[in-house]
């Protein structure tokens, strides 16, 4: 008789598709929340594990800001064409443009709190009752409270201190009219499982994840991208840097890291070392002790 032993990476990619399964059996329409980053890139490769040979049965969710980075828009489309999935974009623009929301202004103006409004619209349209999504507990001290299965009321709010209890891997999808869930499929992944496992699987990331050479504005500690959305203080310099990025977001907010890591390899052992953490270049998470929490109460991914 052998012993029967599964790696790490085994177990954690059984227990994602294992909730993902769940949602395509409890829900009558769910939805993965795509943003492009590797995070959301690693839970759609197991989504198509999941049902292979069979197609993802349920569209992608990707809210446009408008101030992506151009990578990731090209990454998503032809990853989309080769996937042969629907793709739903809710447009941040559209709900400025209606008076749904209004734009900050300033050199620290962000669009990322107004993904709120477009995302619970979104949803809303397309009657949306579980959106997956590739946030992990160990990205942040607010994302670390959430369940498997998050339940969200009908305006969409998130209760940290109501969350239904998850024992033995059962999941309670039950909802009434108007509510929904976020669902996380690999909450128990840190961020050098998902280096490892996209090293494993050989899955395809934007060139943003790899260094390269970039033109960059340094402002509060983080390396800003320069683009046409950053709108320079007094005394800012854009000089070229060598770059690349752990975290996907708006160009206005999202922190690279100087770097010369440009293969997976190197990648994995830089994660290693650092101690600095995967947000920690994030400009919107340092508006406030709370920041994610309070964007999540509100409806945030």
């Amino acid at each position: 008789m052998s012993n029967y032993v599964i790696s790490h990476l085994k177990e954690l990619e059984s227990e994602a598709i294992y909730v993902i399964r769940e949602v395509a059996a409890q829900f009558e329409n769910p939805a993965i929340l795509f943003s492009g980053g590797k995070d959301s890139i690693v839970l759609t490769h197991l989504a198509k594990k999941a049902f292979f040979p069979a197609k993802i049965p349920f569209p992608l969710i990707h809210i446009d800001t408008g101030h992506n980075f151009p990578e990731t828009i090209a990454f998503r489309d032809a990853l989309v064409e080769n996937l042969g999935v629907r793709l739903i974009v809710g447009l941040v623009q559209e709900a400025i443009d209606k008076g749904r929301v209004r734009e900050e202004n300033g050199a620290d103006a962000s669009r990322n709190s107004l993904q709120i409004v477009t995302l619970l619209d979104t949803l809303e349209t397309y009657k949306v009752d579980a959106a997956m999504g590739g946030a992990r507990r160990d990205e942040e001290k607010a994302r670390a409270k959430e369940r498997f299965f998050s339940h969200r009321d009908e305006f969409g709010q998130w209760d940290p201190k109501n969350q239904r209890p998850e024992l033995w891997n059962l999941f309670n999808g039950r909802q009434n009219y108007g509510e929904h869930f976020r669902v996380f499929p690999i909450s128990n992944w840190t961020e050098m499982d998902v280096w490892e496992y996209i090293k494993q699987e050989n899955i395809d990331l934007p060139s943003l994840y790899f260094s390269h050479q970039r033109d960059c504005v340094q402002r509060d500690g983080a390396i800003l991208a320069n683009s046409d959305y950053i709108k320079l203080k007094e005394n800012e310099k854009v000089m070229p840097m060598t770059v690349r990025y752990r975290t996907c977001g708006d160009m206005t907010i999202t922190g690279a890291v100087e770097s010369t890591a440009d293969s997976l390899d190197k990648i994995i052992k830089e994660i290693a070392t650092t101690r600095t953490t995967e947000r920690g270049g994030r400009a919107d998470d340092k508006r406030a002790v709370t920041a994610m929490e309070d964007r999540k109460k509100q409806g945030y991914f």
